[in-house]
């Protein structure tokens, strides 16, 4: 049976081969070139994640075939005769469907727009698409153009600027060393194609014969959402303090209970215990006394007891919007640079943004309820027990007769 590094080895001859055979001078942008760039970064990335020898050979075969259908089918259906031309060669070579659908996975999973959940596919995606943070993004975009033009597809190069400006807002890199490192050059590269097409539509002359009425109506309607949007800000600041502060009112409250309650038994443990065994009578009262405020220190305890969740998250919960990222409890177990991915990845999503402030105040507002209630609680068991234990010493008293003391008669003297 072939090993891994023979497998990826003659998948490369491959491949090549197969680039030779079938060559497309119209592939200006997807061509051999283009793939060794792809099998270059994930390469480059599989080995600062330190992956797996047998991950690593998955991800060099996908990167190697995932642009092979280009060769003989259009840009939409590429991906499926990628996959066609990899299990045939698979299959031809080893008898493990299991390595078969690993790949086809891979491969699948760079068709736009990707969703992946793994780092292996995080990682593919990144390296497809790694041009998008570079200097020369704008020499690749102008042949990815060239080539949809030379294959006869002008419908997809309307508008290329606009279009292209909307692919890198649209597109996302997944792997945190990739945001980190390439992240900047991708933001330049928007703000780039941004300038070009102000300066292809003209912007400034459009905005001076405007109709003063669309200039009005444009600049009122600009007021209101800037405004709403202040508003809808403003709104989940003061809750999630609003939230803050009655959390430390309800600690608060719990604190007063437990050191009332603290000193009440410090004074039944140190006096009335000892009165206990010359007054006989108070037992009763004095033991449900103590049993009242050890019940409130309990409680008031348990409502103040911090409760801390599993400390880490996994890819799939934040690209599925699951992790409330703004609760320590979420992240304390996590990686520094895991945690920097995953807030960078909600910070670029408003909806995600927005989400996990809401989420965070639910979750303020559950623990708030958990905490009212229990300190509702000790205040009852306190105050009964309060009652209870006063009317139990005044009925002790009422109905206890004290014992008078016996005096014995003098003993009478012999010399009388």
């Amino acid at each position: 049976m072939l090993g891994y590094n023979d497998l990826v080895t003659e998948t490369e001859n491959y491949v090549r081969t197969l680039f030779k055979q079938l060559y497309q001078v119209n592939l200006v942008y997807h061509n051999i070139e283009h793939t060794e760039t792809v099998v270059q970064h994930v390469r480059q990335l599989a080995s600062y994640y330190n992956l797996p020898e047998k991950d690593v050979a998955d991800l060099t075969i996908a990167a190697w075939f995932h642009d092979t259908g280009h060769l003989v089918t259009e840009p939409p259906l590429h991906e499926e005769k990628s996959i066609a031309f990899m299990q045939e060669f698979i299959k031809s070579r080893v008898d493990d469907q299991e390595l078969v659908n690993r790949i086809t996975r891979l491969i699948y999973i760079t068709k736009f727009p990707p969703a992946p959940k793994t780092l292996q596919e995080m990682i593919i995606c990144d390296a497809d698409t790694w041009h998008f943070g570079l200097d020369d993004f704008k020499k690749t975009n102008k042949a990815v153009k060239k080539e949809l033009i030379l294959r006869n597809m002008n419908t997809m190069v309307m508008d290329w600027e606009k279009n292209s400006l909307a692919l890198l807002k649209k597109h996302q890199f997944f792997t945190s060393y990739c945001i980190e490192v390439l992240q900047k050059g991708k933001e330049k590269n928007i703000r780039r194609l941004q300038k070009k097409i102000n300066k292809l539509v003209g912007v400034n002359a459009s905005k001076t014969l405007m109709d003063p009425e669309d200039a009005k109506e444009d600049k009122d309607n600009k007021r209101k959402n800037s405004l709403v949007t202040r508003g809808i800000q403003t709104m989940l600041r003061l809750t999630s303090e609003n939230h803050v502060e009655l959390s430390n009112m309800a600690d608060g409250k719990a604190s007063i209970l437990i050191s009332v309650n603290a000193i009440i038994i410090s004074v039944i443990l140190s006096v009335l215990i000892r009165r206990i065994e010359v007054e006989t009578h108070l037992t009763i009262p004095t033991f449900v006394f103590l049993a009242s405020s050890l019940a409130t220190i309990i409680i008031a305890i348990l409502a103040t007891r911090p409760k801390i969740s599993q400390g880490n998250f996994s890819r799939e919960d934040i690209l599925n919007k699951n992790t409330n990222l703004l609760f320590f409890g979420n992240f304390y177990k996590t990686k520094v640079t895991e945690y920097k991915w995953a807030m960078n990845t909600m910070m670029r999503d408003p909806d995600y943004l927005y989400s996990t402030l809401i989420m965070d105040i639910h979750q303020l507002g559950v623990v708030l309820a958990r905490k009212y209630r229990l300190i509702r609680l000790a205040y009852t068991v306190f105050m009964i027990g309060l009652f209870v234990s006063v009317i139990a010493f005044i009925i002790a008293i009422m109905l206890h007769t004290p014992q008078q003391p016996v005096i014995e008669a003098p003993a009478a003297s012999p010399y009388r």
